[in-house]
């Protein structure tokens, strides 16, 4: 029965908590502001294929906190982490609104899966929202509670937050300079978890 409501409220959660992530697309404070490609955004170039890792590697991985889960008091102060960190990030989404190029967005006429789904990324997740990133620190928060509740993935674990940063920008979807505050953002809502908990 614990499973069930923990399955439960990962949905709601997911779901709930994905609401709030788009409405600063349309309510913010100051004009959005692009930021100056680097060389290393130049460096990967678009790839729509990694589209299956932006979206399809990262709601499982991120529901595989289920399973680390001690009891239903443990399960509540990891889920309020994921809480604290789309405050956070709301905080930069509203105060301070970044958008990838136009031209990022222009994908081309294929017929291939994951151009599809790489269209359909685009049309539900708009231009702004990009900074940081906000998978980038889903995927580090998810990964640090992975290896608190399963220390033996040990390593293992890094592929998670590895993989969506790529996959980031293979799709084009963030700037280089949107990966690393994602990471500190993920690494201090742990943090914050750490404190509540012990």
């Amino acid at each position: 029965m614990d499973f069930l409501v923990y399955v439960s409220q990962t949905v709601i959660m997911i779901v709930g908590i994905y609401q709030f992530y788009f409405w600063p697309q349309k309510n913010r404070l100051r004009p959005a502001r692009e930021f100056k490609e680097t060389r290393i955004d130049r460096m990967f170039g678009l790839k729509p294929a990694w589209v299956y890792i932006y979206s399809g590697l990262y709601y499982p991985v991120i529901a595989l906190i289920i399973y680390t889960a001690q009891d239903m008091r443990h399960f509540n102060y990891m889920a309020l982490s994921y809480v604290i960190l789309m405050i956070m990030q709301l905080a930069f989404f509203i105060y301070f609104p970044v958008v990838t190029p136009l031209k990022w967005r222009k994908l081309p006429e294929q017929n291939r899966l994951s151009t599809k789904l790489l269209r359909l990324v685009q049309r539900i997740d708009q231009r702004s929202n990009c900074f940081p990133s906000m998978h980038v620190s889903v995927a580090t928060l998810t990964s640090l509670h992975l290896l608190y509740g399963i220390p033996q993935l040990a390593l293992w674990v890094w592929l998670f937050p590895l993989l969506i940063a790529l996959s980031a920008l293979y799709t084009k979807q963030h700037y280089f300079y949107d990966i690393f505050p994602g990471v500190v953002l993920g690494w201090f809502a742990f943090k914050i978890f750490l404190w509540m908990w012990e």
